[in-house]
């Protein structure tokens, strides 16, 4: 009937029973556990309701989400202050040290990023005299990018201390650190095969 809740399973505790039902930034700690709750009654709750729906990649995509949010969080003071926004240091971050200038296309494919989002930002950049463009001698119709001083210094400023904020989140992993990565690696390469391979 509609209205009724949902009955939980025995040994299933409800928000209602303990948990914080609102989440200030000042309360990592309460906020990861109402996070973790939500997301796990969530896909049971999916998965009860929705017995011939596949419900697993849920599981997995909220901790790439969770990730993906406190990597964001360890650096929104930092970037409050900063001459540049995290999307253009992850274009800025590949240029500063590359010996020959690059195609946006090239750019755009190398970070898994599309291109109309890669051109946005290499207009805001080339605007604020961050970026050059310049016509590639085999192919007058390509334009290549590179860095200028202005955004070395920029890059020199705010990329550092974004490694040391996560530097310090990472510190915890210790030896593990190695069989993460193996993980991530693994999770991104069959995901990368499965989009090339059309999700066959």
């Amino acid at each position: 009937m509609s209205g009724e809740r949902t009955a939980t399973p025995p040994g299933v505790r409800r928000l209602e029973d303990g948990y914080p039902r609102t989440v200030t930034s000042s309360s990592l700690v309460n906020e990861k556990v109402a996070m973790s709750f939500l997301q796990a009654r969530t896909i049971e709750l999916w998965d009860v309701n929705n017995p011939d729906l596949d419900t697993s990649p849920m599981a997995v995509v909220a901790l790439v989400n969770r990730i993906a949010a406190v990597l964001e969080q360890a650096t929104e003071q930092l970037y409050d202050s900063a001459a540049l926004t995290p999307a253009e240091v992850k274009l800025l971050v590949p240029l500063r040290y590359l010996e020959e200038p690059v195609t946006a296309a090239y750019l755009a494919a190398q970070l898994g990023m599309s291109r109309a989002g890669v051109s946005k930002t290499l207009a805001k950049l080339e605007k604020r005299g961050f970026i050059a463009r310049s016509a590639k001698p085999a192919d007058r119709r390509a334009t290549l990018i590179s860095i200028t001083p202005e955004a070395e210094r920029a890059i020199g400023d705010v990329f550092p201390r974004e490694l040391e904020a996560h530097a310090r989140l990472l510190a915890g992993l210790g030896r593990e650190r190695d069989t993460v990565l193996t993980s991530l690696h693994r999770l991104a390469d069959t995901m990368e095969s499965r989009m090339a391979g059309g999700n066959a």
